[in-house]
């Protein structure tokens, strides 16, 4: 699990990482071996050309190199393979190894050099299979060389330079936080770490302007991120690894569940009514919904017919339909909107497609079917998007007539103040209502869109108290609990499957942490078997590995303190570390607001086995839950698959047409949650 420590330096890899890039290598380099042996043997040391001499010293140097090199990698990847993830003690070695494969480049360069002298200068009169072997040896050297260089980088860690050691009579990995010395240091730690964060948003937004709101959302979003890795010493592969184990250990689990007792309701039930008439409205809300991306979304679900749909009318000139239209230029998000939801322009009161950060595009229609005046928020389309859904610390939602504690997602709390005031302020819904006063109001979105749009919904109770949201894959970590029990009269939340989205909030990415922790530290295969076995399990399913554990042979107090490493970057007072132990300590329930998702949950799972082939026909089933029902985050190949606005639209289709639809891959499990 600790980052290998070589170079006076931590890295982003750790020492039990080298077993596939190494053994790749390894096989690439055994072939360049063989290919130069087979030509040096095949004119038998002997060349009839200029500069015969150089040749054949390039071709014995260059076979001891490869030699070299074959043995060093053969060394690594077999050290690389043994011990476990929190167990480095068998790989002691591999930072002498990483210092001779790196002393093993010196002559490599060289030789690469001298090739590439003899090619240009010495190679006249020599058979061309010689020379475009020669070509390709010094060709493949400096590739591999090229390659080697972006690896470094890519693992490089701008926070692993050397860290103060503990002092001998301490434990190694433990430190004194209460000292003046060792709080300096966590300070400067948490600086260096936040800074480092910011460096990264601000390169991977580099297209965006760097003006105060962006720079406030790129401080607020590193200090978040380096929060949540401040405590662990992970790197990405023991990530990995660790979902890989938590897949399997949830499957084992389900497997072993009974199955869900489901009350059925007679046709004339309340309940049975309710969540008929729900799902219709749902279906009816979600072309909205998802109309509301534009022409993306248009063509990612009409791949074929789409294009030639659009083509016509994203460059006409409509001058009159850009006073209404914003941040369109060619019309084709209009347009797309107009093919998808199958309203005239003339029902559109207001479409807007402006987006900064804490702004999104979003649209205000008269629905004359449902007899509504629709508002449908756009979900994540740009970067500006992505910082707001970051923006996750809570912010302060004082609401007349709420008891309690009134908080919210920030980012998303901020777009629906910004949607709030262009409604009410610009006078929008006054022009709606003026058209058709008898229309009630009803608020749409999916993802971003579902959360901006509940906080809307919140927001605007008191002036439309028959006011109603439908609120598709809306992030977990979105409402106090307050504020989610207010929500629950005219608020409906529609989750599809393993969704990960609603299961999103900061402290479920904490449990998700130290569910990683607890599982990979007890684990004791091998971190390459681990991964060789996941993806085998993801790509063609199989029964879970049964992966024994260390549990047994580990006291319970060794398990709320910090994993050792190689070098500990650890501190000791911990939150994840300390629970370990106990899936309901309170380090962990404590260290966050709690935060959850909006109104009533209607999930939506598939019938059927957990893996079916790619044409097999598919039912979904519909249940009334809860938002503690979505407290954990479970691990799915259809984790992503069932947040995409076109999957959940087809499976409300799906419930309310009684239509068989095929989606593959399916890897489903039967729903966990309240069943009605």
């Amino acid at each position: 699990m600790p980052g290998v420590v070589v170079f006076g330096r931590r890295w982003g890899i750790a020492s039990d990482d080298l077993v596939f890039p190494g053994s790749f290598e390894l096989f690439v380099r055994v072939l360049w071996w063989i290919g130069t042996m087979i030509l040096f043997t095949y004119h038998k040391s002997h060349f009839d050309c200029n500069g015969k001499g150089v040749l054949h010293s390039y071709l014995v140097g260059l076979l001891v190199v490869l030699a070299l090199i074959i043995l060093s990698l053969c060394a690594i990847v077999y050290v690389s393979a043994q011990g476990t993830i929190t167990n480095p003690g068998a790989r002691r070695s591999i930072p002498a190894l990483v210092y001779l494969r790196a002393l093993l480049y010196i002559p490599e360069l060289v030789w690469a050099c001298l090739g590439a002298v003899w090619v240009s200068d010495d190679s006249q009169g020599c058979d061309p299979a010689t020379v475009g072997a020669v070509i390709a040896a010094v060709v493949a050297s400096w590739i591999i060389l090229l390659f080697t260089g972006l690896g470094v980088v890519f693992v490089f860690d701008p926070l692993g330079n050397p860290r103060p050691q503990p002092a001998a009579m301490e434990p190694l990995g433990v430190r004194d936080m209460e000292s003046s010395e060792g709080t300096q240091f966590l300070s400067t730690a948490r600086s260096l770490a936040v800074k480092v964060w910011e460096s990264r948003l601000r390169l991977l937004c580099c297209c965006l302007p760097q003006d105060e709101s962006h720079r406030a959302a790129f401080s607020s979003i590193a200090q978040l991120f380096s929060g949540f890795f401040s405590d662990t010493d992970l790197v990405p592969s023991d990530i990995a690894a660790g979902l890989a184990l938590l897949h399997q250990e949830q499957d084992k689990m389900e497997q072993s569940r009974d199955p869900d007792n489901i009350v059925t309701h007679s046709p004339s039930s309340p309940i049975g009514e309710d969540l008929e008439t729900e799902l219709e409205k749902a279906a009816h809300c979600m072309q909205f919904a998802a109309a509301a991306y534009g022409w993306p979304m248009y063509i990612y679900s009409n791949p074929f017919t789409g294009p030639c749909k659009l083509s016509g009318d994203c460059c006409r000139s409509r001058a009159a339909e850009y006073e209404i239209v914003g941040g369109d230029h060619l019309g084709c998000h209009f347009s797309s909107i107009l093919h998808s939801t199958g309203l005239q322009y003339r029902d559109f009161i207001y479409v807007s497609f402006h987006n900064q950060i804490y702004e999104i595009p979003f649209f205000v229609a008269l629905d004359h079917k449902r007899e509504a005046v629709l508002v449908a928020v756009r979900g994540t389309l740009s970067l500006k998007d992505v910082l707001t859904d970051l923006s996750a610390e809570c912010e302060n939602l004082p609401i007349e007539g709420v008891s309690g504690a009134c908080y919210a997602h920030k980012g998303m709390c901020q777009a629906a103040g910004y949607i709030y005031k262009k409604l009410v302020n610009d006078g929008i819904l006054n022009q709606a209502f003026s058209i058709a006063p008898e229309y009630k109001l009803v608020i749409t979105g999916h993802s971003l869109g579902a959360g901006t749009a509940s906080l809307l919904a919140i927001l605007l109770r008191n002036s439309f108290p028959t006011l109603q949201c439908y609120s598709f894959s809306p992030p977990g970590g979105l409402l106090s609990k307050a504020l989610a029990d207010y929500s629950k009269d005219f608020v409906v939340s529609v989750v599809l499957g393993k969704d990960l989205v609603p299961r999103l909030s900061i402290p479920n990415m904490e449990d998700l942490k130290r569910r990683i922790l607890k599982i990979v530290s007890n684990c004791n295969k091998p971190k390459y078997r681990i991964l060789l076995q996941g993806c085998w399990y993801e790509l063609f399913g199989g029964d879970p590995d049964d992966f024994p554990t260390e549990m047994d042979n580990r006291r319970e107090e060794e398990l709320s303190q910090p994993l050792l490493g190689e070098e500990s970057l650890m501190i000791r007072h911990s939150s994840s570390y300390q629970s370990l132990a106990s899936d309901d300590s309170p380090a962990h329930t404590a260290a966050h607001l709690p935060l959850f998702l909006p109104g009533r949950v209607l999930h939506i799972t598939e019938d059927g086995p957990t893996r079916r082939s790619c044409f097999s026909q598919v039912r979904y089933r519909a249940e009334w839950s809860n938002e503690m029902a979505f407290r954990s985050i479970m691990i799915s190949p259809r984790m992503l698959a069932d947040h995409m606005p076109d999957a959940v639209l087809r499976a409300l289709s799906s419930l309310t047409s009684d239509r068989l639809f095929s989606l593959c891959p399916s890897s489903l499990n039967n729903s966990q949650h309240n069943t009605i």
